[in-house]
C-alpha cells in the first residue's frame, strides 16, 4: 500500500534504534539513501520500529511488502507486493527494465532474469521518487521468497545515490546470505525499567507487584511477551525455553479453549496467507462453519482481526493457529481453500493448498504440481520449482515417476544454490533401482533395467553437487560412474558426461587426476566419431605434434565450436595452443550471447575471459574496466567474484605489495577449499621476473609447472625459462625450453613461436634467437612478451658491451611496458638503461593511476558516447551513481565535462557490447 507518512513520539526505550532510523531518514531526505536491517527475536519489537520509521518520515512516500511463511516459493511475490502502488511509471523505465519487471509479475512471457529485475525495480523506486523521498519498508523478511529476497538486496546495495531510505526487519537466524551483508541493527530487549512501563501503558488493570516483577523476568524485555503472555492465559513457571517459544504457547492455550468451529475457522485464516476474505468466508461456508458465531469467537481472543484484510496479532499467533490443529483440519482448511480459489488466475495456489490437502498419494494432484512447477520455473522461480517438484513426488504413485520427479527437483534446488538440500532429497533416490546396474562398484552402469538411466542422472547430480561445495572432493568420481552408467543406455550421453567431469573439474579448480581418469575410462566406451577426448587423450599419450590438429578439429567442430557445449574447456584449450585470435573469438561469442540471452553465468564467464585477454595483450585499462563491470555483475547475483583475471592482472601491473596480498588471500582460500593453485604460481612468476627477483620466480614457476596443469604450464614455461637462466639453473631452464618448443611449434602461432624464441635466446645465447622472436611478435596482440623480447635482447646486448646497439631495444621495451602501465617491467627497462647511460622518460598521468575500477570502466564508457542510463543499465546501477561517480572521476582528473574525457587517449576504448 502506497501512502504519505506523518510524524508520532519517540518509542519508549528505543532511543537509538529511533535515532539510526531518523539518520536513516534524514540522509534519504537528503538525497543519499541507505538500507537498514532491523533484526532480533521474534517479538522483540522489530515491527513496532518498522511502524514508528514509516510515521517518522513525514512527507515521504511509503511501500510496504512483507514475506509470507507460505509464499516463500511464489517467486517475486513480495517484490511485486513492494511495486504494485508505483506500477503506473513503468513506462518511464527502459524497455528492456519495463520487460524485466512485466515478466517478473507474470503480465508477460518470458523468463524473467532476477539481476534486471532488480535493476529494474530500482529504477521505478527512483522515478517513483522524482517527487515525494520513499522510504520501502519489507516486514518479515526471513519468509520473503528467493527471487524477491535477491532483487531487493540488489536495490538495497544502490540506493545510496538515491532519495531512498529501505528498511528490512527479519527474524534471526536470516536464510538468505544477501539481507546479512547488508547494513543491520541487533534489536535487544527492553531494560526492566521499560518494561515495567510498558507493562503499566498496556494493562487495563492494577497488577500486583509479585505478578508483574514475575512478567518482567519472564519476558527477558520482549515486548511481545509483555504484551501478550497476560492476553495469552498468563505465563509460565520459569524454563529454558525461548520466549517467542513461550508467547506462542501461551496463544495456543487461548486457543484451546476456543470452540471447534471457531478453531477450524482460526486453521484456514492460518493455512491462507493472503489473508484475503474473499477467500475466509467462501472456504469456511463450504465446511459449514457458522460465520457470526465462529468469527465473534475467534475475534474476541484479540489474537486475529477481520476486515478488509484478514489480521492475526502477531506471525506466531498465526503459526500457533495453524501449527496447533490437528491434521485432518489442517487438510481440511486446504480442501476447502483449493475448491474457492480460482484455477484461472491462481493456478500455483490451488496447486499447493489441494497438494496441502493430499494425506496419500494422489496422481491427478502430482500432476499439477508438475504443471506449477513448469510455470514457476519459466518464470525463474527455482526455489518454487523445487518446490512444487518436491511435494508433486511425494504424491507420487508410480515409483518411477517418483523418482523422475525427485531427481527435476534435486537439478532445481541445485539451480537454486540450495546444495545441501539438493544433497539430502537425492538420498532419497540414491540406491533405489534394483537389478542390474544399480550399484556403484566398478561394474557399475552395466544394468540397462528400467531405472538405470535414472542412477545416471543421480550419479551426475551427485557430482555437480560435490564440485558446488567447498569440503566435497567426490564430484568427479560421481560424475565418472554416471558416464559409466550411460554407456550402455545412451553413448552420446556417456560421452558428454566425461567432458563435463572434466570442464567441471577444471572450472572449480579441482582437475588433478581427472583427465587421466576420464581419458583412461573413455577409452574404452562403444565406438563414436572422434571427438575432444580423443583429442585430449592424443594430447597425453603422443604430445602436442600429434594432437594439435586433433584439438583444431574439436574447436571448430562439425556439430558448431565447442565452445557453444563447453565453452570454459574450449578456452583452456585454445590457450594451450598459445592461438589469441581463437581465444577473442570464444570471447566474442561469450559477450554476445550473455548479452543478447541474460545469462549471468555466460556473460561473466566472457568479461572475465575478456579481462584476462586484455592482461595478457597489455590493455591494463580494458582488463581494469572489465573487471568492474563483472564484478557488478556478481554483486547483482550475490555470486562471488572471479579472480583468475584478478591474478593475471595484478600480476602483469607489477605493484608488490598489492599483488602479493592479494596472492595469499586468494591462495589461503584455496588452500581450504582443496582447489589447485597453479593460477597463482604463475602470476607470481610474472611479478617476481618483473621486479628482478629471480630466485622467488623460480620457485614459483616450478610449482606452477608441476601438476602439468593445461594452459597454466604452458603459459608458465616462459617464466621457469627466464628465471632458471638468471639463477643458473641451465638444467631446469633446458628442459623447460624442449617442452616449450614442443609445444609451441606444433601449434604454430606467431605468439607461441615468438615466446619460445626469445626463451631459446636465454638458454643458448644466440642473437637471432632474439631478432627471430621479435620478427614473430611484431605484429601480435601480446604486447608485453613483444615488449619483454625487446627487452632480454637489450639486455642481452648490453652485456656484451654493445651500448649503441641495446638502446633501441630498451628504449622500446620502456615505452611499450611504460604505456601499458606494467610498473615493474617498465622499472626493469628503466634500470638497464641508466646502466647505458640514458635516462629513461617518466611518463604522464594515467588515468588508470588515480580511478577506481568502477570510475574507470564508468569514464572510458562516457567517453565512447555512453549516456548515464547507458552506463547504469550496463553496471546495474542508477543514472544518479553514474553521475556521482563522473563527479568524482572529474575531480580525480582535473576536468570538468564529457567532452573532455572524449579527449583523453588514455580513455578512448572499444564497446564490448557486440
Amino acid at each position: 500500500m502506497q501512502t504519505l507518512a506523518h510524524t508520532r513520539g519517540p518509542l519508549l526505550g528505543r532511543q537509538y534504534e529511533t535515532q539510526r532510523l531518523a539518520e536513516l531518514i534524514g540522509a534519504a531526505r537528503a538525497g543519499r539513501g541507505g538500507t537498514l536491517v532491523l533484526s532480533g527475536e521474534a517479538g522483540i519489537g522489530k515491527s513496532t520500529l518498522l511502524e514508528h520509521a514509516q510515521e517518522a518520515a513525514s512527507g515521504f512516500l511509503v511501500l510496504r511488502a512483507g514475506g509470507a511463511q507460505h509464499e516463500a516459493e511464489l517467486p517475486f511475490a513480495a517484490l511485486h507486493q513492494l511495486c504494485l502502488p508505483v506500477m503506473e511509471r513503468l513506462s518511464e523505465l527502459p524497455v528492456q527494465q519495463r520487460q524485466a519487471l512485466q515478466i517478473a509479475f507474470d503480465l508477460a512471457s518470458g523468463t524473467p532474469d532476477v539481476f534486471r529485475a532488480g535493476l529494474a525495480t530500482l529504477g521505478l523506486l527512483t522515478a517513483a521518487a522524482q517527487e515525494h523521498p520513499l522510504l520501502c519498508v519489507i516486514d518479515d523478511a526471513h519468509w520473503l521468497d528467493a527471487a524477491s529476497s535477491r532483487a531487493l538486496a540488489f536495490v538495497a546495495r544502490r540506493v545510496s545515490a538515491e532519495p531512498v531510505a529501505m528498511v528490512f526487519a527479519a527474524r534471526l537466524p536470516c536464510e538468505y546470505e544477501e539481507l546479512e551483508a547488508l547494513p543491520s541493527l541487533n534489536v535487544d530487549g527492553l531494560s526492566d525499567a521499560d518494561a515495567r512501563t510498558l507493562l503499566a501503558r498496556q494493562s487495563h488493570e492494577t497488577l500486583d507487584e509479585q505478578v508483574r516483577d514475575r512478567l518482567v523476568a519472564e519476558a527477558r524485555g520482549n515486548p511481545l511477551a509483555l504484551l501478550a503472555l497476560p492476553r495469552a492465559g498468563g505465563f509460565a513457571p520459569p524454563e529454558p525455553a525461548s520466549v517467542p517459544h513461550r508467547v506462542g504457547r501461551g496463544f495456543r492455550t487461548t486457543l484451546s479453549g476456543l470452540p471447534p468451529q471457531a478453531r477450524l475457522l482460526l486453521t484456514i485464516a492460518g493455512a491462507d496467507p493472503t489473508g484475503d476474505p474473499g477467500l475466509l468466508w467462501p472456504a469456511a461456508r463450504r465446511l459449514d462453519i457458522d460465520l457470526a458465531t465462529a468469527g465473534a469467537a475467534a475475534a474476541a481472543t484479540g489474537l486475529v482481526e477481520f476486515g478488509a484484510r484478514v489480521r492475526f496479532y502477531h506471525p506466531l499467533a498465526r503459526s500457533a493457529a495453524y501449527d496447533d490443529a490437528a491434521a485432518g483440519e489442517r487438510r481440511l482448511a486446504h480442501r476447502a481453500l483449493a475448491e474457492v480459489t480460482d484455477p484461472v488466475t491462481d493456478p500455483d495456489r490451488r496447486a499447493w493448498h489441494r497438494a496441502q490437502a493430499s494425506a496419500v498419494p494422489d496422481e491427478d494432484v502430482a500432476a499439477e504440481l508438475e504443471r506449477s512447477a513448469s510455470r514457476a520455473l519459466a518464470r525463474g522461480g527455482a526455489v518454487a520449482t523445487a518446490a512444487f517438484l518436491e511435494r508433486a513426488a511425494e504424491l507420487s504413485l508410480d515409483t518411477e515417476r517418483r523418482i523422475e520427479r525427485t531427481l527435476a527437483a534435486t537439478r532445481a534446488h541445485l539451480d537454486a544454490g540450495a546444495t545441501d538440500r539438493a544433497a539430502a532429497l537425492l538420498t532419497t533416490v540414491e540406491g533405489s533401482a534394483s537389478g542390474p546396474g544399480a550399484g556403484s562398484g566398478p561394474g557399475a552402469g552395466s544394468g540397462s533395467g528400467p531405472y538405470a538411466s535414472q542412477q545416471a542422472e543421480a550419479d551426475l547430480l551427485r557430482g555437480r553437487i560435490s564440485l558446488a561445495r567447498a569440503d566435497d572432493s567426490d564430484g568427479p568420481a560421481a560424475m565418472l560412474r554416471a558416464a559409466r552408467r550411460f554407456a550402455l543406455l545412451d553413448p552420446a550421453r556417456s560421452r558428454e558426461s566425461y567432458v563435463e567431469a572434466l570442464e567441471m573439474s577444471l572450472l572449480v579448480g579441482r582437475a588433478n587426476g581427472v583427465m587421466d581418469r576420464v581419458l583412461a575410462e573413455a577409452r574404452t566406451a562403444s565406438p563414436h566419431a572422434p571427438d575432444i577426448l580423443d583429442a585430449l587423450d592424443t594430447l597425453t599419450s603422443d604430445g602436442h605434434h600429434a594432437a594439435v590438429p586433433l584439438i583444431k578439429e574439436a574447436l571448430d567442430g562439425a556439430d558448431g565450436p565447442l565452445w557453444a557445449r563447453h565453452p570454459a574447456l574450449a578456452i583452456i584449450l585454445a590457450a594451450e595452443l598459445w592461438d589469441p585470435v581463437t581465444h577473442m573469438r570464444i570471447i566474442e561469442w561469450l559477450l554476445k550471447n550473455g548479452r543478447a540471452s541474460g545469462s549471468p553465468l555466460v556473460l561473466r564467464l566472457g568479461l572475465a575471459q575478456a579481462a584476462s585477454a586484455a592482461a595478457l595483450t597489455g590493455d591494463l585499462d580494458e582488463a581494469m574496466a572489465t573487471i568492474a563491470e563483472e564484478e557488478a555483475i556478481a554483486d547483482a547475483t550475490g555470486a562471488p567474484p572471479v579472480v583468475y583475471h584478478r591474478l593475471q592482472l595484478a600480476a602483469m601491473r607489477g605493484r608488490r605489495e598489492e599483488a602479493v596480498a592479494l596472492f595469499e588471500a586468494v591462495t589461503a582460500t584455496a588452500t581450504a577449499t582443496g582447489q589447485i593453485i597453479s593460477n597463482i604460481h604463475w602470476a607470481s612468476a610474472v611479478l617476481h621476473n618483473g621486479l628482478a627477483e629471480y630466485q622467488e620466480a623460480l620457485a614459483a614457476a616450478r610449482r606452477a609447472t608441476a601438476d602439468g596443469e593445461l594452459f597454466v604450464t604452458g603459459f608458465a614455461l616462459p617464466e621457469l625459462v627466464e628465471a632458471a637462466v638468471r639463477c643458473g639453473d641451465h638444467a631446469t631452464a633446458a628442459t623447460a625450453l624442449a617442452s616449450l618448443t614442443e609445444r609451441t611449434r606444433a601449434s604454430g602461432t606467431p605468439s607461441g613461436l615468438g615466446i619460445a624464441a626469445y626463451a631459446r635466446g636465454l638458454v643458448e645465447g644466440t642473437e637471432n634467437d632474439y631478432r627471430e622472436a621479435i620478427d614473430r611478435l611484431t605484429d601480435t596482440p601480446l604486447l608485453p612478451y613483444r615488449a619483454r623480447a625487446h627487452l632480454l635482447y637489450g639486455e642481452w646486448l648490453r652485456r656484451r658491451g654493445r651500448r649503441q646497439d641495446c638502446r633501441p631495444h630498451l628504449r622500446t621495451a620502456h615505452e611499450l611496458f611504460s604505456g601499458a602501465g606494467l610498473e615493474a617491467f617498465t622499472r626493469r627497462a628503466a634500470d638497464e638503461l641508466r646502466a647505458t647511460g640514458e635516462a629513461a622518460r617518466s611518463r604522464t598521468g594515467f588515468a588508470r593511476d588515480q580511478l577506481t575500477m568502477q570510475e574507470l570502466h564508468i569514464a572510458r564508457l562516457v567517453a565512447t558516447g555512453a549516456t548515464s542510463k547507458e552506463v547504469a543499465s550496463r553496471l546495474f546501477i542508477s543514472p544518479r551513481t553514474v553521475d556521482a561517480h563522473l563527479r568524482s572521476v572529474y575531480r580525480k582528473l582535473g576536468i570538468n565535462s564529457r567532452r573532455r574525457l572524449r579527449d583523453r587517449p588514455d580513455l578512448r576504448s572499444a564497446d564490448r557490447s557486440l
